[in-house]
């Protein structure tokens, strides 16, 4: 597992969010997020230890959960969707 810490425009990191990939803990910090399909947020993710800022586009959609899904889950769900842009290196 690696670590990835969620960063903001102005540098400052908060969150810190786990996965194998980079995708893994985007989709995490996505589903969390408020964009949308038209208008996606962009998301920053630095690896613990190295100075790489892997950078996202992500929203969520509203979406039917699968037809067979627990009693407890609700009919529809939020979807989380990222889209790889680049990968930055800090100074």
């Amino acid at each position: 597992m690696r670590n990835f810490i969620l960063r903001n425009d102005d540098g400052t990191e908060r969150g810190i969010f786990t996965g194998k990939q980079p995708r893994q803990a985007a989709l995490k910090v996505a589903n969390r997020s408020v964009g949308t399909k038209d208008a996606p947020v962009t998301i920053k993710l630095r690896e613990r230890g190295t100075k790489k800022v892997h950078v996202f586009l992500a929203w969520r959609e509203f979406v039917d959960a699968p037809a067979r899904r627990p009693d407890w889950l609700p009919a529809k769900i939020f979807k989380p969707f990222v889209k790889k842009e680049r990968i930055e290196t800090l100074a």
